[in-house]
């Protein structure tokens, strides 16, 4: 809910708005009204300026059904009689205005007044880069003014951010990730998280860190994903200079950063986007169209040019000013459907007749063409959980143009699979070798996210079978067999160490569980991981070509067993995958392999270290002539109860 303010009849002494004043041109209202104008960010808000020797704002909004709209504020009593501002005579629809004397810091709000019944409100600044701390909800007169360190970074972050490189993604809540007992229980700031979540993101051996939203949001409990400021970030953690200082950190220590973007709906509070000049201006007009049922918000009419036109601009906005290497766009595939989450007769098809949103399709592709060709040194992921087709394949070809997709149904199929007791496993051992089938038509992402850890589903741990020993045993097994699955990592915090609670948003995680033997033990082991995957170019480099995967042994399911190869460009660079999803351990197993020679043992999930039994290869196995699986060598090996075993093919013989 927006806060109310007591009108001061005491103003500072600020001079009347001056009009004739404008950071815009005519070539900006052009691209705007054509859906183009990707760098809103330069000319709608609040600008710090100076114009007619006189310092002060200028302020520019676009509201095209309003009647009247002024500045009102800290300076001004809050009074709406004190600044007004003017329309443009273009049909734009922005109010602009130069107010002298408003500096830095100072805090506002637009004030409108509709055609429509003489409607008022008072509105947040769409364009706000930084607001008031929540529940306070004014914006608030900044700069992002920023001394940045990591000029060679972003001089070569193409190469961390290639489709080809290591990407081994640490999920993070800001808020919940580590608090402050002795002060309240507080979240660390931006500043604090700079120093101690990059040493522990960096030392962990994870290559990018991705956020949960931090776009200004009024619901603290929506974690981000209920947007009101789609250019400021939270004022709960700090100033923007500050989360630029979180960003700058972890870069100059060579973590990529990710950041979670909803582009698809956005919060009904009075002081948002919603109804905002006395008319749906963002949203649509039919609630069949313009509100979500499951989520209870607004849903962006991707039809406006102009609101294409802000989307994108926000997206470029991140990239540009906060140096972000990737946007995840958050819960596609209610963008792409008319009917998501709606009965039948609840929604209006397309002027084809079909479910699908041909507008949104359009701003997809318009969104992933304008990041691309501007920053082709980033990514753009989609959490898109249906089938629909050609999600990360090029516009050109007929796609979206998003660089990678995350892959819920192995998600969920792997998830569904460990929860069984190991004895029904054999019954369900498709779950396992049916990703493969489809793993190559999209550029994916494997996420154990935060979705999968809330609203009652456990923590990971807590979703595995079995005593407290099979419980990690199961668990290591899963970011193994994660690890040596093709695709690209993404792991939520807290559960690299095995938390038991599932997460609560409201509390820090259980640091203190480190003091443990078994949490030591996951963690040390997801950080063994981390280092092999980046070290292993046949763990990464062929991820989304099926020419870097090759079963070994996929049918045996009655001892629950699976083993793969995979490969990268060198032919020295073959790993063998072998994952056994029972407690009973397996002597002599055999398996074909395509070469002969020493096979090292780089990993195993039951070393004592990892808090396993210690049971393995002493450190690798020879290669005997005998024939299996289609080789004409093959491997003895000893696989330990509930684990992984990773190993790297001798070198290849000279030809």
């Amino acid at each position: 809910m927006a806060t109310t303010r007591t009108k001061d009849k005491k103003t500072k002494s600020i001079q009347p708005v001056q009009q004739g004043i404008s950071l815009l041109t005519e070539h900006d209202i052009y691209l705007f009204k054509e859906g183009r104008h990707v760098r809103l960010y330069d000319k709608l808000g609040a600008h710090l300026h100076t114009a007619n020797g006189a310092t002060g704002v200028y302020f520019a909004v676009w509201a095209p059904n309003a009647r009247l709209v002024a500045v009102v504020g800290d300076f001004n009593g809050w009074r709406s009689n004190a600044h007004p501002l003017m329309a443009r005579a273009d049909d734009s629809g922005i109010w602009e205005g130069f107010i002298p004397g408003v500096t830095r810091g100072a805090q506002y709000k637009y004030h409108l007044t509709s055609h429509q019944n003489n409607y008022q409100v008072e509105k947040t600044d769409p364009f706000a880069i930084h607001t008031e701390t929540p529940p306070r909800t004014a914006s608030v007169v900044w700069d992002l003014d920023y001394q940045w360190g990591d000029k060679t970074w972003m001089q070569e972050r193409g190469k961390a951010n290639a489709l080809s490189a290591p990407m081994s993604i640490y999920e993070t809540h800001l808020g919940s990730w580590k608090r402050v007992p002795d002060e309240d229980n507080r979240p660390l700031r931006y500043s604090e998280h700079a120093s101690q979540l990059t040493d522990y993101v960096r030392d962990m051996g994870f290559t990018h860190v991705e956020f949960l939203p931090v776009t200004e949001h009024p619901f603290y409990g929506s974690w981000g994903y209920q947007t009101t400021g789609y250019f400021a970030p939270t004022a709960r953690y700090g100033a923007p200079q500050e989360f630029m200082q979180l960003v700058d950190r972890l870069h100059q220590d060579g973590v990529s950063v990710i950041l979670d973007w909803v582009p698809s709906h956005f919060p009904t509070d009075e002081h948002g986007l919603v109804y905002f000049d006395g008319t749906y201006l963002f949203e649509h007009a039919d609630p069949q169209r313009g509100f979500h049922p499951e989520w209870k918000s607004s849903i962006f009419n991707y039809g406006r040019h102009e609101v294409r036109s802000i989307l994108i601009s926000s997206a470029l906005f991140w990239i540009e000013k906060y140096h972000i290497d990737g946007l995840r766009v958050d819960a596609v595939a209610s963008m792409l459907y008319l009917d998501y989450a709606r009965k039948d007769g609840e929604w209006i098809p397309n002027e084809y007749g079909g479910k699908e949103n041909i507008h949104a399709i359009q701003f997809l592709r318009d969104l992933n063409e304008a990041i691309y060709r501007d920053h082709p040194d980033t990514q753009t992921i989609a959490e898109e959980s249906t089938s629909w087709p050609m999600v990360s394949r090029p516009i050109y070809l007929g796609g979206l143009g998003f660089g990678m997709k995350w892959n819920m149904g192995w998600m969920h199929d792997t998830l569904d699979y460990f929860s069984r007791d190991p004895i029904h496993r054999k019954y369900h051992h498709d779950q396992l070798t049916f990703s493969i089938m489809y793993a190559f038509h999209e550029n994916f992402v494997l996420p154990i996210s935060h979705d999968e850890v809330v609203y009652g589903k456990g923590s990971l741990l807590g979703k595995m079978p079995g005593d407290d020993w099979q419980k990690f045993a199961n668990l290591r097994l899963l970011f193994g067999y994660m690890y040596g699955h093709p695709g690209k990592k993404l792991m939520f915090m807290g559960s690299e160490f095995g938390q038991w609670n599932e997460w609560n948003h409201d509390q820090s995680l259980d640091w203190h569980l480190l003091e443990q033997t078994p949490h030591q033990g996951v963690q040390h082991w997801v950080k063994d991981l981390n280092y092999l995957y980046r070290r292993e170019p046949a763990l990464y480099s062929r991820d989304f070509d099926s020419s870097g995967f090759e079963w070994a042994d996929l049918h045996d399911w009655e001892n629950s067993t699976i083993s793969f190869f995979r490969k990268g460009e060198n032919p020295d660079d073959v790993i063998l995958v072998v994952c056994n999803f029972t407690p009973v351990p397996r002597a002599n197993y055999r398996i074909g392999v395509p070469r002969g020679g020493y096979w090292r043992e780089l990993l195993n999930s039951d070393a004592t270290l990892y808090g396993g039994s210690g049971q393995g290869n002493v450190g690798g196995v020879e290669s005997a002539t005998l024939p299996c699986h289609g080789h004409y060598h093959s491997v003895s090996l000893t696989l330990p109860p509930l684990s992984v075993v990773y190993l790297k093919a001798p070198a290849a013989p000279d030809r």
